[in-house]
């Protein structure tokens, strides 16, 4: 009898939790754990280039508010293993007070994921046809679509972004509505290296 998956819960980061997350580094030792995986300080260390030090105190941090927390049964006083609390994280600018202080971290938090991305879309783009055989190149997918949108056509896409593409960018091609404007589209889905195959 196989065990029953938890739901899945996703996390809208209060203003506390935002300020929490909002260090370049915070936000590089989240999105590794969110995709390589439970590791120790030293390794994340040597994936992202920084001390030990500096990881275990950023991953003490990032424990305090909740979205890391120390693997049960695994590893030693010494050497502690961390992993990403399971759920999403889905930040809202609109639903944060709008202060300066909330603005800059909303931006550095925003900023650093999507230099994260693109670290591993760069990987991907200049290792990738080496490193990859050709049934993951086949199926890799790396899409822009420029379109002028309403705010309301834009939030149609976004609430449907689990839809095939085709479906809900397809019909809004040359559309110049009144009121609409250029909005930029990317749709990326890729292997992530250097990280393991599961058998």
């Amino acid at each position: 009898m196989s065990e029953e998956k938890p739901p899945f819960v996703e996390r809208k980061l209060d203003a506390e939790a935002l300020k929490g997350l909002s260090h370049p580094l915070r936000v590089q030792l989240f999105d590794a754990l969110s995709v390589y995986g439970p590791a120790t300080a030293s390794a994340l260390a040597d994936r992202l280039g920084e001390s030990s030090g500096a990881t275990s105190y950023h991953l003490r941090q990032l424990e305090r508010h909740g979205f890391v927390r120390e693997v049960e049964g695994k590893g030693t006083g010494r050497e502690r293993w961390w992993e990403r609390v399971p759920g999403g994280v889905s930040l809202s600018a609109t639903e944060i007070d709008d202060t300066p202080s909330n603005r800059a971290a909303t931006q550095a938090v925003l900023r650093q994921w999507e230099q994260n991305r693109s670290v591993l879309l760069s990987d991907f783009i200049a290792r990738g046809f080496d490193a990859l055989p050709a049934e993951w190149l086949d199926v890799s997918n790396v899409a822009t679509a420029n379109l002028r949108l309403t705010s309301e056509q834009l939030k149609h896409v976004t609430d449907a972004w689990d839809v095939w593409a085709r479906e809900i960018l397809e019909p809004l091609r040359g559309q110049n509505l009144p009121g609409s404007r250029p909005v930029q589209i990317h749709f990326n889905a890729f292997p992530v290296l250097g990280a393991e195959e599961h058998s």
